[in-house]
C-alpha cells in the first residue's frame, strides 16, 4: 500500500502580514496625502476673500531693492517665513466664523493650534538663537533688538489667550465658536501685524551698522552660513508632522512675479516627502490652508 501523499499546507496571505500592510499603507496615503486633496484654485476676479487680509503681507527687501548683502537677504528670507505665518493667521481669521460641522471644527482646532505652535516656536527660536547670533556678528551689540523685544511683548499675551481658548475646546470641538476666536485675534492683531512688518525693516537696516561684516570678507561668509543654518532648522524643529506641512501649504510661489517659487531651497524629493508623507498624519487639517502646490487656493470654509 502506497504511503499517503503529504501535501504542504497552502500558505495564507495572513502568513505574510507585509502583503496586507503594503496595500493598506498605500490606500491610507492615497486618501490622506495633501498631494491628492482637491484644491480649488482661487478666483481672484470673483472677489473671493483670501489669506492676504486682514493683515497685509510683507514685501521682500530683495524684490524691492535688488540688494544682495547678507542682511537684505536675511530680511527677505524672514519676510517669506513671516508671510507663511501671516497667511496662516488670515486663513484662520477668514474661516473661523464659517466652520460648522463637528468634524470640521475638530480639524480647524488642530489647524489653528498648529499655527500657534509655529508662531510660538518661531518667537522662542529668534530670542534664544538668532538674535544672540546676529548681535555677536555686530560686535555683541544687543541694542539692535531692543525695539523687537518690545514688539514681541506687545502681542504675547493675546497669543497666549488664543492658545488657551483652543485648548479649552480641543476635547469638545463641537463647543468651538469661531466668533470667539476672531474676537481674541482682533485683540492682538495690530501689534502682531506691526511686528511682523517692522522686523523685516529692522534686519535689512543692519547692513548699515558700523560693525556689519565687509562684503566678500570671511566674516561675512561665516555670518551668512550662520543665518542659513538657522533658517534651515527653525521650521523643522517646530514639528515635522504639523508645522512643516502647515508652512509649506501657506507658501505662495506666485507672489512677487514668482520670484520665490523655488523657496525654500529644499530638494524636490525631500520637499515632496515632507508635504505628502509627513503631511498625511494630520491630513484633514490642511483643507483650511491658503495654498496648494505653491499657488493660492480657494479657502475651504467661506459663506
Amino acid at each position: 500500500m502506497e504511503p499517503p501523499v503529504k501535501y504542504q499546507p497552502r500558505r495564507s496571505i495572513l502568513d505574510k502580514p507585509i502583503l496586507i500592510a503594503i496595500p493598506i499603507l498605500i490606500g491610507l496615503f492615497l486618501t490622506r496625502s495633501p498631494f491628492f486633496m482637491s484644491a480649488p484654485t482661487l478666483d481672484a476676479a470673483a472677489g473671493q476673500p483670501w489669506a492676504d487680509a486682514p493683515i497685509a503681507l510683507v514685501a521682500t527687501p530683495q524684490y524691492e531693492t535688488k540688494k544682495t548683502d547678507i542682511f537684505t537677504t536675511g530680511a527677505t528670507h524672514m519676510a517669506l517665513l513671516h508671510n507663511a505665518i501671516l497667511r496662516g493667521y488670515n486663513s484662520i481669521y477668514q474661516q473661523a466664523p464659517h466652520v460648522a460641522s463637528p468634524t470640521d471644527k475638530a480639524d480647524f482646532v488642530g489647524y489653528a493650534r498648529t499655527w500657534h505652535k509655529f508662531v510660538a516656536s518661531h518667537h522662542d527660536d529668534e530670542e534664544a538663537v538668532l538674535f544672540p547670533q546676529v548681535a555677536a556678528v555686530l560686535g555683541n551689540d544687543t541694542s539692535v533688538w531692543a525695539a523687537t523685544h518690545a514688539e514681541h511683548e506687545a502681542f504675547l499675551g493675546g497669543l497666549a489667550a488664543f492658545a488657551t481658548y483652543l485648548r479649552s475646546v480641543e476635547a469638545r470641538p463641537a463647543e468651538f465658536r469661531g466668533e470667539t476666536l476672531v474676537n481674541i485675534m482682533q485683540n492682538f492683531q495690530q501689534p502682531f501685524a506691526d511686528h511682523f512688518h517692522r522686523e523685516i525693516a529692522t534686519i535689512a537696516q543692519l547692513a548699515a551698522h558700523p560693525n556689519a561684516p565687509t562684503p566678500g570678507s570671511p566674516e561675512e561668509a561665516r555670518a551668512a552660513a550662520t543665518f542659513r543654518s538657522w533658517g534651515k532648522s527653525t521650521v523643522t524643529k517646530a514639528g515635522t508632522l504639523d508645522v512643516v506641512p502647515f508652512f509649506l501649504l501657506n507658501l505662495d510661489g506666485t507672489a512677487e512675479d514668482g520670484t520665490w517659487a523655488d523657496w525654500p531651497p529644499i530638494p524636490a524629493p525631500v520637499k515632496w516627502g515632507l508635504l505628502n508623507v509627513a503631511g498625511a498624519w494630520h491630513s484633514r487639517w490642511w483643507k483650511f490652508s491658503s495654498c496648494a502646490a505653491g499657488r493660492p487656493r480657494k479657502l475651504y470654509a467661506l459663506p
